[in-house]
């Protein structure tokens, strides 16, 4: 008999969210035990790990997938030994459920507490990279949640093994592991996404990494809460009172290090009092760098000056609202740290934005009224990382403002309940 996309996925729904309750129950070290035999199975199946990802990238190189797009899904010993090590820092991070978050006594000798637990099922959606299979898994898992995965299909054959790879470690290292407390969507059909998405009996969260398009299409066919991030346009604001020097670093490495991720600068500001001096300098930079400077009218009359060395281009209004990915970067002089607050609200994306001064209350200023997922004084906005925020593995960055904001990592992986003690209390 054949089954429908539907009756699959909804199998795959209802076996998650039964194991989700016996994921509940596993102990901190039953996790943990899991988690390190999980990181030693990816380790020693590397070679059959590796065999099927080259069924993967020959495929999408015939199907002419660009080529940074097949460097991520690329794996070799060096990255499935990274996924490994990623598991055995999760494993060593405190457990997130079970906390008591708030403790009180009515005057009627009612004790409360707030006690954290697992969401419950959480689907993850995302691209190309097959290392997110075990770092969403891991993340997912060590938090009580059982998880369904939803990778690109360039990826299938990848994500398949990876994840069963982690299964037949969690059975062999815990006979009462929830065997479908990790599952791969087996099928590559777009229509699965909505039908999963429609199954608020069983989903309690999706996470969507990927580009815009990815994330505003699942967003859209979502019956489920969805946490996102669309796009990252960040800034870094250069104030009147900067170190330039510094300034110079900080704006080099928020745009250049790595420009294809999403709290890379998209768009650099400059008080009008350095302009004159910093523009040059920091032209100069990005100019070494091939960076394209898409200008205000002014930005574009100063750096002008450096006798055609740069690619400079008039800015149009959809520019400042663009996250490019790639290496051009915005220019705007303002008049004053207002002027870049009021930039950064309307154009930017509530992602990541800095303001490098050594003026204590603008920097306040800036901090306090730049309404964003993370600010920075003085530091680039390439910090923006679950591993740089000591959470070890990251499940993604939310932009949102109800629930998690910034980096996720376990802590954000789990909700909340409140348990009442009593000795007979009645409500009167």
């Amino acid at each position: 008999m054949t089954v429908t996309l539907t009756e699959q996925m909804t199998q795959l729904a209802r076996q998650a969210k039964v194991a989700s309750r016996e994921l509940a129950k596993l102990t901190t070290r039953e996790k943990n035990d899991c988690l390190s035999a999980m990181a030693d199975a990816l380790e020693k199946n590397a070679a059959a790990i590796k065999e099927a990802n080259a069924l993967d990238m020959d495929a999408a190189a015939k199907s002419g997938l660009a080529t940074a797009m097949l460097d991520r899904l690329k794996l070799d010993d060096k990255r499935i030994a990274a996924m490994a090590k990623g598991l055995r820092e999760v494993a060593a991070l405190p457990d997130p459920v079970g906390k008591t978050l708030d403790e009180r006594v009515r005057p009627n000798g009612l004790k409360l507490q707030k006690i954290s637990t697992p969401i419950g099922v959480v689907v993850i959606i995302y691209e190309s990279r097959p290392n997110v299979t075990a770092d969403a898994a891991s993340l997912c898992f060590k938090s009580g949640n059982a998880t369904i995965l939803r990778g690109g299909k360039e990826a299938m054959h990848s994500n398949q093994i990876i994840a069963q790879t982690m299964i037949e470690a969690g059975k062999k290292t815990l006979a009462k592991f929830p065997e479908h407390a990790i599952q791969v969507v087996p099928v590559a059909d777009r229509e699965a996404i909505p039908i999963l998405l429609s199954l608020t009996q069983y989903i309690d969260l999706c996470m969507p990494r990927g580009g815009e398009g990815l994330i505003r299409a699942v967003t859209e066919c979502s019956k489920v809460p969805v946490i996102k991030h669309y796009k990252g346009v960040c800034h870094v604001f250069v104030d009147a009172e900067a170190d330039l020097k510094m300034a110079e670093n900080i704006a080099m490495n928020a745009k250049v290090q790595r420009p294809a991720v999403c709290n890379a600068m998209e768009t650099l500001l400059v008080d009008k009092k350095v302009a004159e001096k910093f523009l040059p300098q920091i032209g100069q930079k990005l100019g070494e760098k091939k960076v394209e400077l898409r200008c205000d009218a002014t930005a574009l009359a100063e750096l002008s000056k450096l006798n055609g060395q740069l690619r400079l281009k008039p800015a149009a209004e959809q520019d400042w609202f663009t996250e490019y990915n790639d290496y051009i970067l915005n220019v705007r002089v303002v008049d004053g740290v207002k002027q870049a607050i009021d930039h950064i609200n309307y154009y930017g994306s509530a992602h990541s934005d800095s303001i490098v001064t050594k003026n204590e209350a603008r920097a306040k200023q800036f901090l306090n009224e730049v309404d964003s997922a993370t600010v920075y004084w003085n530091a680039s906005t390439r910090f923006t990382d679950g591993g740089e925020f000591g959470m070890g593995a990251e499940i993604g960055i939310s932009t949102d403002k109800i629930g998690a904001r910034g980096p996720m990592g376990l802590d954000e992986l789990t909700s909340y309940k409140w348990i009442g003690i009593g000795d007979g209390q009645v409500r009167t």
